[in-house]
């Protein structure tokens, strides 16, 4: 029991650093790591899987033009630049019908990228 207050006391006395240190040299020497009892606890206070399942990133995205702007010529030249299968009239049409989708399930770059393009020609634009 001496022993054990003995090695009490001198755990106290260590510093920071050193305390790391043991850590560290407990964990090479037993192959286990101090971090996951920790986590294993606070996982069922987070609320079990649901919130990992919220928290999974989003990989595919939709550009919706929300208002064509003042510039509408521009902003058709922009979609039609975005969606070449459009014709005139089509591209008009989704401008004028806004809000609609622009362009579906592509990569958030590619979004950025569109959602630039619209902005600039004066289109007001949202990523979904």
């Amino acid at each position: 029991m001496a022993n054990l207050e003995k090695l009490v006391d001198e755990l106290s006395a260590l510093t920071v650093l050193e305390a790391a240190e043991l850590s560290k040299l407990l964990e090479e020497k037993w192959g286990v790591s101090a971090a996951a009892p920790v986590a294993m606890a606070a996982a069922p206070a987070a609320g079990g899987a649901a919130p990992a399942e919220a928290a999974e990133e989003q990989t595919e995205f939709t550009v919706v033009l929300t208002a064509g702007g003042d510039k509408k010529i521009n902003v058709i030249k922009e979609v039609r630049g975005v969606r070449p299968d459009l014709g005139l009239k089509e591209a008009k049409d989704l401008v004028e019908g806004a809000p609609q989708n622009v362009k579906e399930n592509i990569s958030k770059q590619e979004a950025e990228e569109i959602k630039k393009k619209l902005e600039e020609a004066g289109a007001s634009v949202q990523i979904k």
